[in-house]
């Protein structure tokens, strides 16, 4: 018995000791419960609801989107210029196929008609061997190389060998290396340009799904957020304002009322 009494006397206690705001009832209590769990969520993702938050996230979401909008752009170009180059290294693939096949026919007529020795003789003998000057091109940022040969075709004195000793079947295999080297050359500078582009392709995309698909919708959930906290203070604040309102208009009439009085008491 005693124990259920100081239970009922420490609830009425507890109640007596609660704010006035917890007494006005349970949608102020609701209220506020929304208020909390707002603020805790947005202080879990270390956002600051304000009104400079909210400019600040606005203004940001802008530039994301103008971002977004040239990253778009960019791939496009990357991506036509990439299928430009794709086209492009498919003819030169097949002619390198072709071309090398007549230089292996060749180089075995040139085989049989002299002697393997002779051929590796021919070839340390060259004086000018065929090489390539790299440089770069931009294309929307990206670097492409720009390959060009360098003594890939080269005169009958250049080729180091013996004239008198070699026949027209050697010299046509020569040429005709010449040629697959040229052709390779130019396969080489696109296949780099291709794979380089592609990368780029790629890092651009991952680029413009982040931001349309991570970044901005976060942003526009935090200007929601946002938006709703300062609602939800924008109505805290009027109704503590209409509750003050009340309470000074109830003090006025009360004061009014013993001025009345007193102004009867004194007449009489």
């Amino acid at each position: 018995m005693r124990r259920e009494k100081s239970e009922q006397k420490w609830q009425r206690n507890q109640s007596n000791q609660r704010s006035p705001r917890e007494n006005l009832g349970s949608p102020w209590r609701a209220l506020r419960l929304a208020l909390s769990s707002m603020v805790n969520d947005m202080a879990k993702e270390s956002v600051k609801p304000t009104r400079m938050e909210l400019l600040n996230t606005k203004q940001r979401l802008v530039l994301a989107g103008k971002g977004h909008k040239l990253l778009k752009q960019k791939r496009d170009a990357l991506v036509l210029e990439f299928f430009g180059i794709v086209k492009k290294a498919k003819d030169l693939r097949g002619q390198v196929d072709k071309q090398l096949l007549l230089s292996y026919k060749s180089l075995a007529v040139a085989e049989a008609v002299h002697s393997r020795l002779f051929l590796e003789t021919a070839a340390i003998a060259a004086e000018a061997v065929p090489e390539v000057e790299v440089s770069a091109k931009n294309i929307m940022g990206v670097k492409i190389p720009a390959i060009k040969g360098v003594s890939i075709y080269r005169s009958l004195l250049k080729r180091g060998y013996s004239l008198p000793s070699s026949s027209a079947a050697f010299d046509e295999a020569v040429d005709s290396f010449e040629k697959s080297l040229d052709l390779i050359v130019k396969l080489a500078e696109t296949e780099t340009a291709l794979k380089r582009l592609l990368r780029e392709i790629e890092k651009t995309n991952r680029r413009v799904n982040a931001l349309e698909y991570n970044i901005q919708p976060s942003m526009k959930e935090t200007i929601k957020e946002i938006q709703g906290h300062l609602n939800r203070l924008e109505s805290e604040m009027f109704f503590s304002l209409k509750v003050t309102k009340k309470r000074l208009q109830k003090q006025a009439e009360a004061e009014e009322e013993k001025i009345t009085e007193a102004k009867a008491l004194a007449a009489a």
